[in-house]
């Protein structure tokens, strides 16, 4: 059977524009701190010590939630990885900020060779 109002809606939303979506955003702060630990597989008192040394600073819901990014979370996985290999919190930390300033070196390097290339 040919349906006329499934056909208008078929339609309508063909013609409307798709919006994008709000998760493409690696910086929103979209994780609460139970999903971001069971995402990890690490306890929620360690994330709270790790925004208590300043690791990560979560944003905070209107209701006082932590709330986490993707970013946030792909440092968080980072740093408990180097722990798990002997690091302490701040030798982990500083590692990651010279892995983080090597690349930025990088960066700079392949600009300034694309730019003075022939």
């Amino acid at each position: 059977m040919n349906d006329p109002g499934r056909a208008a809606d078929a339609h309508a939303a063909a013609v409307r524009p798709r919006r994008p979506l709000p998760l493409t955003d690696d910086t929103a702060p979209f994780y609460t701190v139970g999903q971001v630990a069971d995402l990890l597989g690490v306890q929620a008192a360690f994330l709270r010590r790790l925004e208590s040394l300043q690791v990560v600073t979560p944003q905070r819901s209107a209701g006082g939630q932590r709330r986490y990014s993707r970013v946030e979370i792909d440092h968080i996985d980072a740093i408990n990885t180097l722990i798990g290999e002997g690091m302490t919190v701040t030798g982990a930390q500083r590692i990651i900020e010279l892995q983080d300033e090597i690349a930025g070196l990088r960066r700079q390097i392949a600009t300034h060779r694309a730019a003075t290339r022939p």
